[in-house]
C-alpha cells in the first residue's frame, strides 16, 4: 500500500465547504451517516490513509455513532480512521460560522482524535 495525505471526511457540502474555506484541501463528505461497502473501496483503495471523520455531535449521538463504526470499517481496510469529537451539537460548518471557531481550533481537535 502507498502512503497517502491525511482526509477528512464529513457528512455534508456545507461541511465540506466551510472547511475548504478555512484551508483544508484534503476534504470530502459522505452525503449522510452511512457509507455502504462501494463507498469504503473507493475511499481506501490500496492507499494507506489517515481519515479524520467530522460528523455532527448532534444530542441523539446519531453522528458520533455513525463515525465509530466507518472508523472500525476503514481500520479493518488498513486505514487509520479517527472520528473527531467536534463541541457539543456542532458539526464543522456551524463550528465554524455560529461556534466561533477557526483553522487553528480545527487543527487542535483533528490532533486530539489521535490520541
Amino acid at each position: 500500500m502507498r502512503a497517502c495525505p491525511e482526509i477528512i471526511l464529513v457528512e455534508g457540502l456545507f461541511d465540506l465547504t466551510v472547511l475548504w474555506q478555512a484551508g483544508f484541501p484534503n476534504v470530502t463528505c459522505s452525503m449522510g451517516i452511512y457509507l455502504n461497502a462501494t463507498q469504503i473501496h473507493q475511499l481506501c483503495d490500496g492507499v494507506a490513509r489517515v481519515v479524520y471523520l467530522a460528523f455532527d455531535s448532534d444530542r441523539n449521538g446519531s453522528g458520533q455513532h455513525a463515525a465509530r463504526q466507518i472508523a472500525q470499517r476503514l481500520w479493518a481496510q488498513g486505514s487509520k480512521a479517527f472520528p473527531v469529537e467536534l463541541p457539543d451539537e456542532h458539526d464543522p460548518n456551524s463550528f465554524f460560522v455560529s461556534g466561533g471557531g477557526d483553522a487553528h481550533q480545527f487543527r487542535l481537535l483533528l490532533q486530539r482524535a489521535q490520541s
